[in-house]
């Protein structure tokens, strides 16, 4: 017969492997490492969802072979009707026909090749990511633009510092963005993305949203930022395209009522001022001249974000010419007297020492297989209970908002946005050996340290200003761990960072960059067991690449004859 069912092969047993890895696992936004597998996933819905139109067009291309036959029979058959069917074997066929190829025809049209394509696409929305992961990936777009002070334009078309695949938002792309700021109240970049997606439309760009609806939105964000003359302008202009939009209606008559209302009011303190004598241009105001903000007036959040920028550096030529590079034997370690580690000096207040080439490559990606399975959202300490905590990627409520002179806004940005996990000898005996060589270079006892973490930051991932130590406000910090304080840390690049993603230190205007194998070692605590304040440091987020960091932090105990405690308190 030529009516055939047409089957697909069922995809329901497809990448198993790979769900199994993703179905324990959410907040795919927090780790780039882990959104690869997004990647293989959607690649196999695309061949799956191939297969469905084949099957659709070999259905219909049989459809339509049979429309063609019964066209050219019907129209023949049809010019002289009883002279067609006197022929016997056109009377058998006839009957033949509207009994059983209909039937078959009705059947074909009517059988389901959508199965095997449902069936992959529904195992594997379970896996998918969240709304919360789409408003994640969003707010870092937002926090990314304000860090490194990028307009709209250029992130809509793609032209970010160091991109190998470039990439253009569309208007809808755009207006998502603008929907989630708004839902956030935040009006500030509610305006910036809707008149981005404005500028898109108006630029030719075919899309299924409308200009009103765009206008609609972004008039209403810049009228709650106080800009009423420049939100009458967008209405009139939503009403010249939809004179009958009812809230744009309403929202004219109620801007110009409240700009007549100022300009009243603006008048009548002009009129008193005149009465009063004040408008006297005899008297001139002293205005007193303000001295130029030093770096160490500024605030917290905007000496970080300068850092992150590259600006505010403070490190004057003179400190510059204090710091040296060396071949290290640590202190004549056997295993580094004949093959020295490379080492150099990033800081000196506080000392920050980096160590090049001390990782292997194999090395490197060796922790990455390991850990990539068991990244989970990063862990805080708790200053209170001194308990490990999962960091929020919301806004955090530790933290006051901050107005920000340049935008006028408030801004709150996430804590920690990135995914970690901790490794020991037990996982591979590879990191014990890299845990000795922490130890043979540091000459810091490791056995009471914490295990090696691995961190990969998400998109725009990030982790705010913040101690390594426990403060003497803390004293429940690393409580349950009984080996003291975080005396020092040890972090591996582990991979290079196109863009973003450095290690800085606000309060001395300290900025390390990523470097793919290389380590940076820095003491948290003085001699004297007080904490080094200085040491505050934040990583800032990633604009473009994939960021991969390991870290030690080495604790108080077993260093009392490794490191014997100073006299003086900042010794």
């Amino acid at each position: 017969m030529l009516w055939i069912r047409m089957e697909l092969p069922c995809w329901c047993l497809l990448l198993l492997s790979c769900l199994q890895s993703l179905s324990a696992h959410n907040d795919f936004f927090t780790s780039i490492g882990q959104m690869t597998d997004l990647l293989y996933t959607e690649k196999d819905l695309v061949t799956s969802l191939k297969d469905y139109i084949k099957a659709e067009e070999s259905k219909l291309e049989q459809v339509k072979r049979w429309a063609d036959k019964l066209d050219s029979l019907t129209a023949t058959a049809t010019q002289d009707p009883e002279g067609f069917l006197g022929h016997p074997v056109n009377a058998f066929k006839l009957m033949k026909r509207l009994n059983t190829e209909w039937g078959n025809l009705e059947s074909l049209v009517l059988s389901d090749t959508t199965d095997g394509f449902i069936s992959n696409l529904t195992i594997q929305r379970q896996h998918f990511p969240t709304d919360e992961d789409q408003t994640g990936a969003a707010k870092a777009l937002l926090r990314l633009q304000d860090t490194y002070r990028l307009d709209a334009n250029t992130i809509s078309t793609g032209n970010l510092p160091g991109v190998k695949h470039k990439s253009h938002m569309t208007v809808e792309d755009c207006y998502e963005l603008g929907k989630i700021a708004y839902s956030e109240v935040d009006y500030y970049h509610t305006e910036l993305w809707m008149a981005q997606a404005l500028k898109q439309l108006d630029d030719g760009e075919e899309s299924t949203l409308d200009k009103v609806t765009v206008l609609d939105y972004l008039s209403y964000a810049i009228y709650q930022q106080g800009e009423i003359e420049r939100a009458l302008e967008y209405t009139k202009r939503l009403l010249e395209l939809d004179p009958e939009h009812q809230r744009a209606k309403g929202n004219l008559k109620y801007f110009e009522f409240q700009l007549e209302k100022q300009k009243k009011a603006a008048d009548a303190e002009t009129e008193k001022q005149k009465e009063q004598g004040t408008t006297n241009t005899t008297e001139k105001k002293k205005v007193k001249k303000r001295s130029p903000k030093t770096f160490s007036l500024i605030p917290e959040r905007k000496k970080y974000e300068m850092l992150c920028r590259g600006e505010g550096i403070r490190m004057t030529p003179r400190r510059q010419s204090r710091l040296f590079c060396r071949y290290y034997d640590s202190n004549r370690n056997p295993k580094y007297v004949l093959g020295p580690v490379k080492q150099q000096d990033e800081w000196d207040r506080p000392y920050i020492v980096r160590y090049l080439d001390i990782i292997s490559d194999a090395e490197m990606e060796r922790i990455k297989q390991l850990a990539k399975p068991r990244l989970r959202r990063a862990t805080i300490s708790n200053p209170v209970t001194g308990v490990l905590e999962t960091a929020s990627y919301r806004i955090s409520k530790r933290r006051a908002t901050v107005h920000d002179p340049q935008t006028g806004k408030l801004t709150t940005a996430q804590y920690r946005v990135s995914k970690s996990a901790w490794l020991t000898g037990y996982d591979d005996p590879m990191i014990d050996t890299i845990n000795q060589r922490i130890e043979d270079l540091t000459g810091l006892e490791m056995d009471t340290a914490e295990e090696l973490q691995i961190a990969n930051y998400g998109v725009g991932g990030q982790y705010e200003p913040h101690f390594d130590f426990g403060r003497k406000d803390e004293p429940d910090a690393f409580k349950e761990l009984g080996t003291g304080n975080r005396i020092a840390t040890w972090l591996f690049y582990m991979s290079n960072v196109s863009a973003g993603g450095a290690t800085v230190f606000p309060d001395v205007g300290a900025a390390v960059w990523p470097q793919k194998g290389t380590a940076v070692f820095w003491y948290n605590l003085f001699a004297s067991g007080e904490g080094d304040y200085s040491t505050r440091h934040a990583a800032c987020p990633v604009l473009v690449g994939n960021k991969w960091v390991s870290n030690k932090w080495i604790h108080e105990r077993g260093q009392e004859w490794r490191r014997p405690c100073g006299l003086s308190e900042a010794e």
